[in-house]
């Protein structure tokens, strides 16, 4: 069976976890320390650290991993994304203090002299400065980057921001965004085993289940009595997958049900227009999985 890498720790560990036990593939281990556990039955998970996980895949300890994409870039590592399994967003920014007149990234050594960056991220950084042609020796630390420019160890930060409010509260301002992350199902290039096709079966049955999975929680499944003659109305509001599912009702001449598969963000408003065309009796549950 393929073993699949998962973060040990942290919300992207618990994240990971729920989408996989979601999808039918319930983690089981032997104790909350164990290193390993089954996923379903179906694959072997191995628990390690998040930034530790391009490395195991890229070098075959692991055929799957789950880790951020911002990660996967600092790795440099030949790899390659199925899924993005949509949380742990988050960006990689310049930032620099308000007070030091750079309002760009065009100003970051402009006059030639060479700036100082911190990062927990060197590599990207490196890369980033680079192509961007602009002078700057990278500082390289292991957390709290936004305290350098403080300290004087460094003039600008590249770090992780969600909202922005870490880097407001330390007085510095967000120049340019490097990179967008979010956790991703990935694996070394050419896919797991040397493209064994039992094991690219696996992974795309795996990619599948998951996928399933966050399309479904983006979405609700609605059902709703009609007037017959609204109906061509009622299609208009309820366009779902393929259009909703007409279905006759037992000794009802004047109503059918539709069934459909809606938006959750539009959800309120479809309701509200339903109602106005004269449905009842209407129905809203989540969906679990959906494979289209």
């Amino acid at each position: 069976m393929l073993r699949i890498a998962l973060p040990n720790k942290g919300r992207l560990s618990e994240d990971t976890r729920e989408l996989f036990n979601d999808a039918g593939l319930e983690v089981r281990s032997s104790g909350e320390r164990a290193l390993t556990a089954s996923l379903g039955g179906e694959f072997e998970a191995i628990f390690v650290r998040a930034q530790d996980i391009p490395e195991f895949v890229a070098d075959g300890a692991a055929d799957v991993g789950v880790t951020g994409w911002d990660l996967v870039n600092e790795s440099g590592r030949p790899l390659t994304s199925h899924l993005d399994l949509g949380f742990g967003r988050c960006r990689l920014v310049v930032a620099a203090r308000e007070d030091s007149g750079i309002r760009s990234v065009a100003d970051i050594g402009k006059d030639g002299e060479r700036m100082r960056v911190a990062t927990v991220f060197p590599n990207i950084t490196r890369r980033f400065f680079a192509q961007a042609g602009r002078p700057v020796d990278v500082v390289p630390v292991s957390g709290a980057a936004e305290i350098a420019p403080h300290l004087g160890i460094a003039d600008v930060v590249v770090d992780l921001t969600s909202t922005g409010s870490t880097l407001r509260v330390n007085g510095l301002r967000e120049i340019e965004t490097v990179l967008r992350s979010s956790a991703h199902l990935i694996t070394a290039e050419g896919g797991p085993r040397n493209g064994d096709p039992d094991r690219r079966q696996e992974l795309d049955d795996l990619v599948v289940a998951l996928a399933s999975v966050i399309r479904a929680r983006s979405q609700r499944y609605l059902m709703a009595n009609v007037p017959r003659k609204a109906l061509a109305q009622v299609r208009d509001v309820l366009p779902g997958l393929n259009g909703p599912t007409v279905i006759e009702i037992a000794e009802s001449s004047q109503y059918v049900a539709v069934h459909a598969v809606v938006s959750a963000a539009t959800i309120y408003r479809t309701i509200s227009q339903l109602r106005a065309l004269g449905g009842e009796g209407i129905l809203v549950t989540r969906i679990e999985r959906l494979v289209p």
